[in-house]
């Protein structure tokens, strides 16, 4: 079983492979052909579960919720053309910035 942080590169490589696979036969291309309202919206409901787990739920289930969260945040990054790089990029160029002076530092606000 692979555990490392890799997972999510290769996560957004099978979800971006999915886009104009059969929608019966992958539930990917199935929210794909649904167009970007659709993942949004699942993405949010997924947010919400990630949140009712956490207050309420166990750790493995927190754990569950958070992986079906990232898997619709990725098919919407796909969606939108965004590469995990990218974002992984920012993440890098924030680290060991406190998050208050960082938030006060962005232009578009």
């Amino acid at each position: 079983m692979m555990t490392d942080t890799h997972i999510l590169d290769q996560l957004y490589a099978v979800v971006n492979a999915r886009k104009g696979d059969d929608p019966d036969q992958s539930y990917t291309a199935r929210l794909f052909a649904k167009g970007t309202p659709k993942i949004a919206q699942k993405l949010g409901e997924e947010a919400v579960e990630t949140v009712i787990a956490a207050l309420a739920e166990s750790p493995e289930n927190v754990a569950s919720e958070s992986a079906d969260l990232l898997y619709h945040l990725m098919v919407l990054w796909a969606d939108k053309g965004v590469d995990p790089a990218d974002v992984w990029a920012i993440l890098a160029q924030r680290q060991g910035i406190s998050g208050l002076a960082e938030k006060a530092a962005r232009t578009d606000k």
